[in-house]
């Protein structure tokens, strides 16, 4: 039996010479994105279609803009060449072509990079929500799980607030920053803290409670921020429930200043994730800088006002 006889997928005997672990891997995750990237239609990302289309679904550039990767990166990942992907690319590649939760898993395989577990399954986005996301180009949105944890955002998101994807462990949870790091105290106006803190605390509770008594991750993220933060345990022991539902929100930004929005909140049926959007806040000058964070994006920033922003809206490491 020569090396790859074993792997059914492969047909060419050329392919079949190549190390099973490597290059017949990276063979079939190139064939598998082509075969994934030609199903999704462009009115599925929230893209135009155009009338001088070649093919019915994705183009190569679409892809990598939707993945935030450069074009020539992933023509080589098409072609089976280029570096191993990392597991953020992964998923930003599982986002971009609406891979389901197996095939996002199929993915990883194929990558040879370890399928993620943590957050279960609200690790994956719920299709009808990253649908909605793409078609919503306009305003700022994202999907976070009910633990805080930031899956996807749309442009003018990561640009209001700084890109909230792609962390990892107990510090992938907001809420856990939120009482362990300071900086990220800076997106809101300290005359908000209290209040913020108090509402995070009551949406935890209530998220943990639906989950399961004894859900591991949730279980893992209450334990971690009652031994790192005495100001966590104080509201914890007040026993406050309360999902956070729509709300009006003072949010900072390092180059508009004081931004005022609506947040406003749809959950999966299951209540593991939410779609968050932002809409400018009546009566104030919000909907003039949201057009304005449009149009500058995620250029870089100064950080003037210490918000934790750098380059590409990507928030300073702690």
């Amino acid at each position: 039996m020569e090396p790859g006889d074993d792997i059914p997928w492969v047909t060419d005997p050329a392919e079949r010479r190549m190390d099973a672990m490597g290059s017949v891997k990276y063979t079939e995750l190139g064939a598998f994105l082509r075969s994934r990237r030609a199903r999704v239609r462009p009115g599925d990302v929230g893209l135009p279609s155009g009338p001088r289309r070649r093919v019915p679904g994705l183009r190569r550039d679409e892809v990598a803009q939707l993945a935030g990767a450069s074009v020539d990166y992933y023509n080589e990942l098409e072609r089976g060449a280029g570096s191993q992907p990392s597991e953020q690319m992964i998923a930003a590649l599982a986002r971009a072509l609406r891979l389901t939760a197996d095939e996002r898993d199929y993915l990883y395989h194929l990558a040879d990079r370890p399928v993620p577990v943590q957050g279960g399954a609200a690790a994956h986005v719920h299709p009808g929500m990253l649908d909605l996301l793409g078609r919503l180009t306009t305003t700022p949105a994202q999907v976070i799980t009910d633990l805080h944890v930031t899956l996807v955002q749309n442009p003018l998101a990561v640009a209001l607030l700084g890109d909230q994807s792609g962390l990892r462990g107990h510090r992938a949870s907001f809420v856990y920053r939120w009482f362990t790091d300071p900086a990220a105290r800076k997106l809101y106006p300290k005359a908000d803290h209290d209040r913020q803190s108090r509402s995070f605390v009551a949406d935890l509770r209530a998220a943990a409670a639906r989950r399961d008594r004894k859900d591991a991750v949730a279980g893992s993220l209450v334990g971690a921020l009652l031994d790192a933060s005495p100001e966590f345990a104080a509201l914890w022991a007040d026993h406050d429930v309360a999902f956070r539902r729509d709300d009006r929100k003072r949010l900072l930004h390092p180059v508009l200043g004081p931004v005022e929005v609506n947040c406003l909140h749809l959950f999966s049926e299951d209540g593991r994730q939410r779609l968050l959007w932002f809409t400018p806040a009546v009566g104030t000058d919000s909907a003039d800088l949201l057009d304005l964070l449009a149009v500058i994006g995620t250029q870089a920033v100064t950080d003037p006002a210490g918000t934790g922003f750098t380059a590409g809206g990507r928030p300073s490491p702690p």
